[in-house]
C-alpha cells in the first residue's frame, strides 16, 4: 500500500540530476499527487485477471507498482524482530506507443526502502536509481522469470528458474538482511479476482499476495548478526490513479494467525470534508489458500489507543469486530518507534495480534499514512 512515496519519488526524483540522488524537501500535499488523473496511462479496471508468470514482473503503462515484502521473525530466545524490503516504481511519462519496451524502460523511477525492527529499535534505509535502456546496464529493474527485483545490491529474486523459492537481502552501513523464503501455498489474488476496488465509486489497482512464505536466515543489526526464522507476506500490486481527491489516507493490516489463517484489512480515510464514508475492505484467507471476502460494512475498526510519533498522533492499538466470522482481535505495535523516516515519511511496523481464539492471536504488519503533523 506504499504507493505514495512511489508517485512522489518519481515525479520529484526525475527532477534531481540524472536521478542519482533522492529529493531534498516534502512536498505540502502528498495525497494531491496521488488523486492525479492519470492521463496517458492505462488504467486499472475489473476484468483483467492476473497472469502468472508475465505479471510478476513490471507494468511500464501503468503509472505506480510496487513489490512489497514483510516478515515477522524469531531468534532462537523468541525474541521478535521484524524485517521490511520493498522495490517501488513510477513512470516518469506516459507510454509512448511507437516506443520499444526498452525505451519504456529508461523513464521509469526506481525507490527502495530496507527496515528493521528489533525488540527495542526500529531503523530505515532508502535508495534511488533510475531504469536504462539497456537492462544489463540498469541500476534497477524487475523481470519476471526467472523472477528478480533489484535496486543495486539490494535484491529480491528466485534461486531456481520460476517464482519460488525466493532470497531477500540488503545490506547499509552495519545492518544487513539476508532470508530465504518458499511456499508450498497458492497466491492470492486480492479483490475481485485480483482487481482491487479503493473507492465508492470505483478505482484501485491489481493486487495479489503470496501470504504463506516461511522465512529463515540472518539479520545484523549494529554490526551484530542473528539467526532468524518466521513468517513473510509478499505483495505486489500496480495502478495508475490509487487515490480519489476525497481521500486522505490509508490503514492497512497484514495478520497471520495461529489458526494458519491469514487476515488482510484496510481503510481508506476520507477526508473530514467529504460525505463518503471510510471505504473498507477485508479479506480472511483460510490455511489452504482459499479467500473469504468480508462484507464491508460489518467490518468494525475502533483505536483503542493513539500515540504521539514523529509529531502525529497514530492509532498503534486498534480492535477489529468482524461479526460475520464470530472473530474480534487486538492489534498492538510492538513498540511505537517504527517510523520509516524516508524522504516521504510513514509509519509502518510489526504488530501483535490478540484474542479469544486461536483464530484470533497472531503477529503481522500494520502501515499508516496520511497523518498529519500536529
Amino acid at each position: 500500500m506504499n504507493v505514495l512515496r512511489v508517485v512522489l519519488a518519481g515525479l520529484f526524483g526525475a527532477i534531481a540530476a540524472a536521478c542519482d540522488r533522492p529529493p531534498q524537501q516534502e512536498p505540502a500535499s502528498d495525497f494531491a499527487v496521488l488523486a492525479q488523473a492519470a492521463e496517458g496511462y492505462t488504467r486499472a479496471e475489473k476484468g483483467r485477471v492476473p497472469r502468472f508468470p508475465e505479471d510478476h514482473g513490471a507494468h511500464p503503462d501503468y503509472r505506480i507498482e510496487w513489490w512489497y515484502l514483510t516478515a515477522n521473525l524469531q531468534d532462537a530466545k523468541g525474541r521478535a524482530y521484524g524485517a521490511q524490503w520493498t522495490l517501488f516504481r513510477t513512470a516518469v511519462s506516459p507510454p509512448d506507443p511507437v516506443e520499444p519496451p526498452v525505451a519504456t524502460q529508461h523513464s521509469q523511477i526506481y525507490m527502495a526502502h530496507f527496515a528493521l525492527t528489533w525488540p527495542d529499535g526500529h531503523t530505515a534505509f532508502q535508495r534511488y536509481a533510475r531504469g536504462e535502456r539497456e537492462p544489463d546496464e540498469s541500476r534497477a529493474g524487475v523481470i519476471a522469470s526467472p523472477f528478480a527485483a533489484w535496486l543495486d545490491d539490494w535484491s529480491l529474486h528466485s534461486t531456481s528458474s520460476g517464482w519460488l523459492p525466493l532470497k531477500a537481502q540488503a545490506r547499509q552501513e552495519s545492518h544487513k538482511l539476508e532470508l530465504s523464503l518458499d511456499s508450498d501455498r497458492p497466491l492470492v489474488l486480492q479483490g475481485e479476482q485480483g482487481f482491487s476496488q479503493k473507492h465508492p465509486q470505483g478505482g484501485g489497482s491489481y493486487y495479489y499476495s503470496q501470504p504463506f512464505l516461511q522465512a529463515a536466515g540472518e539479520l545484523t543489526i549494529g554490526g551484530e548478526s542473528v539467526a532468524v526464522s518466521g513468517r513473510a507476506w509478499l505483495d505486489h500490486e500496480w495502478s495508475s490513479q490509487f487515490l480519489q481527491p476525497d481521500q486522505a489516507g490509508w490503514d492497512w493490516f497484514a495478520l497471520h494467525l495461529e489458526s494458519g489463517e491469514k487476515l488482510m484489512l484496510f481503510r481508506l480515510r476520507q477526508h473530514e470534508s467529504s460525505q463518503q464514508s471510510n471505504y473498507r475492505h477485508g479479506v480472511l484467507i483460510s490455511p489452504e489458500g482459499i479467500s473469504f471476502a468480508l462484507e464491508p460494512s460489518l467490518i468494525n475498526f475502533r483505536v483503542l489507543e493513539t500515540e504521539m510519533v514523529a509529531g502525529r498522533a497514530l492509532p498503534l492499538y486498534w480492535k477489529i469486530e468482524l461479526p460475520e466470522i464470530g472473530r474480534e482481535v487486538e492489534v498492538r505495535a510492538t513498540h511505537p518507534d517504527q517510523w520509516m523516516e524516508v524522504d516521504f515519511p510513514y509509519w509502518e511496523g510489526s504488530v501483535t495480534v490478540s484474542g479469544k481464539d486461536p483464530g484470533s492471536r497472531g503477529v503481522g504488519y500494520l502501515e499508516l499514512t496520511g497523518y498529519p503533523v500536529k
